[in-house]
């Protein structure tokens, strides 16, 4: 038997609905079904679910537009029934599912996602089954995900989960897109994300969701540098969710990269939005990735974007390549001051010493 693993799966509206306007609950048993198997194998699971404008539209019984208030009106109006739907169906396996609607300000603060983190692992504690969406009855373009792509991820990093089943309408990621060319081959498997991988998720595959193959790219690539395995398989194929935990492995599979262990690290992969960036040279990155160094003032050429000290930033190198992520020890004014300098010449150069590193190895992490 397999040892006890978190899984999250993401249900895209696309696999809820079958693609028509109204939640497909025959198939949602079957989903359900599945996860209770996996329950039984002594896993847990932790479903990240899409559906509830879709819930609301069937339930409104009159047209709608689809502007952002619209979809928010039927969010509030289909939340509850989704979940609801949820609870019933779970409830012929004898498990309790609990409701936690999330929005990026719960992740960006590192108090809220602490908050959240909690909840989240008590959860599976009592042995029920976290329903998560984003809460978009309420979020504003400031603070949402913006899909429940991206949103498994950054759930996956807050249960330390084991893997994550990005589910859709899609067998996978394909050399290039199978609805226009009957050529294209399914990927099997993924070790590097690069931007020619980019290129081949293209867009969004359906008008119904938000989310595309490209936001199940980013989510992955977030996804596996906190050490989470990631799949992305047809939510329609039989027992998909059964056999992503077997070796008859569908869709495309990302391969994990070794994670950091400290939590505050995994936050930083998780957590806030960059407020800036700063250039660094090729013997800072070196430093870096070779030697677990810090950041020094040496290494810095440049810049950009006003951030303060503490703020999130990243750091990239000459070709706008992320190379890192932490949390700054300077302003962006201070470290245009010193940027280039030798850290005996920091004190002079502010009129005030606040140490030798830009970002501190503890505080950063590298991408």
């Amino acid at each position: 038997m397999q040892r006890e693993q978190v899984i999250v799966v993401k249900l895209g509206t696309s696999v809820l609905t079958g693609g028509t306007d109204k939640l497909d609950k025959a198939h949602m048993v079957e989903l359900v079904r599945q996860c209770c198997e996996l329950k039984k194998q002594g896993h847990h699971v932790i479903l990240v679910s899409s559906g509830a404008v879709a819930a609301g539209r069937e339930q409104l019984l009159k047209p709608c537009g689809r502007s952002l208030i619209d979809k928010q009106m039927l969010a509030a109006i289909g939340q509850g029934q989704l979940i609801h739907i949820w609870q019933s169906l779970f409830a012929l396996y004898g498990v309790n599912v609990g409701q936690m609607l999330l929005t990026r300000a719960d992740v960006d603060d590192r108090e809220r996602y602490l908050n959240a983190r909690d909840t989240l692992n008590a959860l599976l504690n009592y042995d029920v089954v976290p329903i998560i969406n984003e809460n978009d009855a309420v979020a504003t373009s400031e603070i949402k995900v913006g899909d429940n792509d991206n949103l498994s991820a950054l759930v996956a990093i807050l249960a330390n989960a084991n893997k994550l089943l990005l589910l859709t309408d899609q067998e996978g990621l394909f050399t290039s897109d199978p609805r226009t060319n009957a050529d294209a081959t399914l990927i099997g498997e993924v070790t590097h994300i690069n931007d020619e991988l980019r290129q081949l998720a293209g867009g969004s595959g359906t008008n119904l969701g938000t989310g595309g193959m490209a936001t199940k790219l980013q989510a992955a690539d977030i996804a596996r540098r906190a050490g989470v395995e990631v799949i992305i398989a047809k939510g329609a194929g039989k027992n998909v969710i059964l056999k992503c935990m077997s070796d008859e492995l569908p869709g495309t599979r990302f391969l994990k990269l070794t994670a950091p262990k400290d939590g505050r690290k995994k936050w930083l992969l998780a957590g806030p939005k960059s407020n800036g960036q700063i250039v660094i040279d090729a013997g800072a990155i070196g430093a870096l990735q070779n030697k677990g160094a810090s950041l020094l003032a040496k290494g810095v050429t440049n810049a950009f974007g006003r951030f303060e000290r503490g703020d999130l930033i990243d750091l990239i190198d000459t070709k706008n390549q992320v190379i890192a992520r932490g949390l700054t020890r300077f302003s962006s004014t201070e470290v245009n001051k010193i940027k280039g300098a030798h850290s005996s010449q920091i004190g002079q150069l502010l009129d005030y010493d606040s140490g030798a590193e830009v970002l501190h190895r503890d505080d950063m992490v590298l991408l």
